[in-house]
């Protein structure tokens, strides 16, 4: 019976042949023809690097057909197409043997796990040097005071001249104004703010905000850290790095001693002096700030999201009577939230807490908490009766031998030196179990629900509110850590049908305890009602 044979092709980058694909099939093919295998699937990846299996749909595909048992053979024309990752490719090897499919490489045989292990190795480190090989080059060019690879706001390429870059007159007019206004005195918010008044290009197309001007220390972005703008060039700041689990790049800042730089004073915007200028005043600035104040000041801090746009809020100032108001922070920053509109805090932490006990105090809620509640006492007293009988298995066994070891002595039989000993330390190791077990927690006691119970609980639910909003407030963090075991998101509208008022959603995070749908109170209104639309319930974990 003829084997049924699957071909699966790649090419790595947009500069490669389409004709990649199409010239390994056709290798493949001949192939299959002489082994006398029937070619019934073929899968690709086009433009797509071999250093990670994700974002690989036809690799997907066919490993979804494999297990279909769709094919018994995969054909490619080398083993690196699959994988130039040594985990990848020896992954993907042990799933499809484990399917008895068999993988034939045109240039190597048949796989097996010698070769999957050597041509992995090799694909590695064929992919590694050759990323070395790209930043030995890059440096090379910025010693020479060439771009390095990506664009820079308020510069352009030069055509016909890979590497120079010249100045964009209207972009560098826009930076100047940053600099001056910032050594000036401005903060970034501000200068954001009149720069989105004004509508001018930001980078990227986007708004302009405060990160973008401000950018991170560590990292040395922003507009105000880069020194292309004094006629430096600066490289090697970050680092990518692909995570494993992703197979998304992520940014790492490197060591300042590995950045390398050159002087390129024809591409200066400004001078070094106003440079120096806005570095110094942002260094007094950081002065004030340090990271150890960052924590969360009030209950809802980090979990607030405007209605209108869904980014953030934060608190914007004082009224004439000390309360305290809230915004959007895309509003704060850039300008840009279509329907800015100011909340007051407390109006929401008091919607919130309320809207959290009214859910709680239902009886269907109370119900399911105890019955939550009885698995997990259940499940830990199954555990502490294994451990308690372990323990009183092993005090009887110690008591017995004890017991035999004194006969010996009362008897005359064995050395008195060596029983003596031997008697003493199994007596102290009886003890410590014995003590072990007084400290035991009881068994399992069965908690009912009493009429009582309900006021008792709703009790505790008032003092919980109290507590965590006077503990928050004081700087208390396991009070802010409990609110953000019941709270994930707390989204802020106005309520269009009474001037004023406030109307809120909740998300909350341990609706995996109890599922969805156990909250009756699941239902939009005004006037400090929530929406539960993931479910609430109190924390049951370790109890």
């Amino acid at each position: 019976m003829t084997k049924r044979a699957a071909i699966y092709a790649r090419f790595s980058t947009d500069l490669q042949n389409e004709r990649s694909v199409e010239d390994q099939f056709v290798l493949c093919r001949k192939h299959a023809e002489q082994h006398q295998l029937t070619v019934v699937r073929t899968f690709e990846d086009r433009a797509r690097s071999g250093a990670s299996i994700f974002g690989r749909d036809g690799l997907l595909q066919l490993m979804d057909a494999a297990r279909d048992g769709s094919f018994d053979v995969l054909i490619v024309e080398a083993l690196d197409r699959l994988s130039r990752d040594m985990e990848d490719l020896a992954g993907l090897h042990k799933r499809l043997s484990f399917l008895n499919i068999e993988i034939r490489a045109v240039h190597e045989g048949v796989a097996n796990t010698v070769l999957v292990g050597l041509r992995g190795l090799v694909g590695q480190l064929y992919r590694e040097d050759n990323a070395h090989k790209i930043r030995r080059g890059q440096a090379g060019r910025v010693g020479s005071g060439l771009n390095a690879g990506g664009l820079t706001f308020g510069y352009a390429p030069v055509p016909g001249e890979p590497g120079k870059r010249k100045i964009v007159e209207e972009e560098a007019q826009t930076i100047r104004r940053i600099f001056e206004e910032y050594v000036a005195g401005r903060t970034p918010r501000d200068i954001a703010h009149d720069l989105n008044r004004d509508r001018l290009p930001a980078p990227r197309g986007s708004k302009w905000n405060a990160s973008t001007i401000n950018g991170n220390v560590q990292r040395g972005t922003g507009i105000l850290q880069n020194e292309l703008y004094a006629g430096r060039l600066v490289w090697n700041k970050v680092r990518m790095v692909k995570n494993p689990d992703t197979g998304r790049r992520i940014s790492r800042p490197n060591p300042k001693e590995e950045w390398q730089s050159a002087d390129v004073p024809d591409l200066a915007i400004i001078s070094t002096e106003l440079f120096e200028q806005a570095q110094a005043r942002k260094k007094e600035r950081g002065k004030d700030q340090p990271h150890l104040q960052r924590r969360p000041r009030h209950m809802l801090s980090g979990l607030l999201r405007c209605g209108v746009c869904g980014s953030g809020m934060s608190t914007k100032g004082r009224d004439k009577s000390d309360r305290i108001r809230i915004r959007c922070s895309a509003s704060t920053e850039s300008n840009s939230c279509p329907d800015p509109r100011t909340f007051y805090l407390d109006t929401v932490e008091s919607a919130v807490l309320a809207g959290l006990s009214s859910e709680m105090k239902q009886p269907k809620v109370l119900a399911e908490y105890v019955k939550t509640y009885h698995e997990e006492r259940k499940r830990l007293s199954a555990e502490a009766d294994a451990k308690r009988s372990r323990l009183e298995r092993r005090a009887a066994q110690l008591k017995r031998e004890i017991d035999r070891l004194v006969d010996h002595l009362a008897k005359g039989i064995g050395d008195p030196n060596v029983i003596g000993p031997r008697s003493t330390e199994l007596h102290y190791e009886r003890e410590d179990i014995l003590a072990e077990l007084a400290e035991a927690p009881p068994a399992y006691e069965v908690v009912s629900l009493h009429p009582g119970i309900l006021s008792r609980y709703e009790q505790q639910l008032e003092t919980l509110q109290k507590a965590l909003a006077e503990g928050i407030r004081s700087g208390d963090s396991e009070c802010a850590e409990a609110m953000r075991d019941l709270v994930e998101t707390v989204t802020v509208h106005r309520d269009p049908s009474a001037p004023g008022a406030v109307e809120i959603e909740v998300k909350g995070r341990l609706s995996a305890l109890l599922g969805e749908g156990h909250y009756p109170n699941g239902v939009k209104a005004s006037g400090g009602s929530m929406v539960a639309e993931e479910g609430l319930e109190p924390p049951t974990r370790g109890l």
